[in-house]
């Protein structure tokens, strides 16, 4: 008989149910106990009007396509708390790094004993993820990455509830602590959880807080940075720890920041993203909207999008226009981009400055401009939050962070 495996962000979409079949909050989270092997599940986190309660796996009957089913009587609504030995799957271990791989999915099974459900298997994703590129996961047992649920240290607890908070929370957060503790709790996060809150700081605090951090365990967080914020970082190494880093980052995500290191800091070509929307001439409205409507897009890049001859990666063919969203969101979905190009916006030279970068974006009030070589092809965009960085005070984080 075919084992029973049941995902958890499936679960977690589910009603909980009474026995009458009434529904009585939705399923948010498994709760797991760490000292058991396989890790067993000691209940749920449910969501009932605007709390979050802990209903433990005994009262729990069937899990169907449906909902989970309480066996009798109700809920205790005391709001949940975590104890010490447990974990919450979706909120500590989904998206958390296994072997370069990501955490995509956990697996629960029937428990052995016939009491209650145990962790069974976990669905890996490599790397990062492409937009509309889908890949099977790597589904492995769970004693194969068995060090993922051992017991936390206090620093463990401390960096999950950090790495929890929105990036500019996190670099708020942060700041209030002494540098040592920083750098303790900093490595303690994701690769992706760092790259997020060293986008936050200042290139002055981005160096105090690697300092001291191998090339492998950088170059795996430069690797999860926006190429422009990458580039921005290596700028304040030398050139022999600059080279050291490209080499051991992936050659893929190295070769744009190499780019964009190649051009002064204080010019288009240094300030722009290399990895704009780009796309052919016959390209649809339909299409580029759903491009930019991939959640993993920055805001400013999802304003619009850049119309190329091929090759449609950067350094593309040659440059044709952009197209707005707003225009976008007004033209039939058929129609092709070429017959939507705003024609009043003019490209930047990638050696343009900063200020006349600044003085553009305001004349054509825009978010964001194509930049652009000597041969007409498009290398990039700039974003009006790029230009902001550049022309703001160096410590307007801080004394944002502080008015706070």
């Amino acid at each position: 008989m075919e084992e029973r495996i049941v995902y958890v962000s499936r679960l977690t979409r589910l009603p909980l149910l009474g026995a009458d079949g009434s529904e009585i909050g939705r399923i948010n989270d498994a709760v797991i106990d760490l000292g058991s092997k396989p890790p067993r599940v000691n209940g749920f986190v449910v969501g009932m009007q605007r709390r979050r309660v802990f209903v433990g796996i005994g009262r729990i009957g069937e899990i169907g396509s449906d909902g989970a089913r309480l066996r009798r009587g109700s809920v205790n609504t005391r709001n949940f708390e975590l104890r010490d030995g447990e974990r919450l799957i979706a909120g500590e271990l989904m998206g958390k790094r296994f072997k370069g791989d990501r955490v995509a999915d956990i697996g629960l099974r029937p428990a052995s004993d016939g009491q209650g459900w145990e962790v069974a298997t976990l669905a890996l994703a490599g790397g990062r993820r492409v937009p509309g590129l889908r890949r099977a996961p790597n589904v492995l047992d769970w004693s194969e990455a068995g060090e993922l649920f051992a017991p936390e240290r206090p620093v463990d607890r401390q960096a999950a509830e950090l790495g929890n908070l929105h990036p500019a929370e996190m670099a708020h957060a942060i700041r209030k602590l002494p540098l040592s503790r920083r750098r303790v709790l900093a490595r303690e996060l994701e690769d992706d959880r760092f790259a997020d809150l060293l986008e936050e700081l200042d290139e002055e605090d981005q160096v105090r807080l690697v300092e001291g951090l191998d090339s492998e365990r950088l170059a795996r967080v430069l690797d999860e940075m926006d190429a422009d914020d990458a580039a921005d970082l290596l700028g304040e190494f030398t050139p022999g720890r600059q080279a050291e880093l490209l080499q051991a980052m992936d050659p893929e995500e190295a070769e744009p920041v190499r780019r964009l290191l190649s051009y002064l800091p204080d010019t288009a070509g240094g300030l722009m993203t290399p990895e704009p929307v780009i796309l052919a001439p016959d390209s649809t409205v339909a299409e580029a909207l759903a491009r930019i409507r991939d959640s993993d897009l920055p805001v400013p890049l999802a304003a619009g999008v850049f119309i190329c001859r091929p090759p449609l990666e950067t350094p593309t063919g040659r440059y044709i226009g952009n197209v707005g969203f707003q225009r976008l969101l007004r033209e039939a979905p058929s129609k092709p981009l070429a017959r939507c190009i705003d024609e009043d916006v003019e490209p930047v030279e990638v050696t343009s400055s900063d200020r006349e970068v600044a003085a553009q974006l305001a004349a054509y009030d825009v978010v964001s401009l194509a930049v652009v070589d000597e041969a007409g092809r498009l290398v990039g965009a700039i974003t009006i939050d790029d230009v902001l960085d550049r022309v703001l005070p160096d410590n307007w984080r801080l004394a944002l962070s502080e008015r706070e």
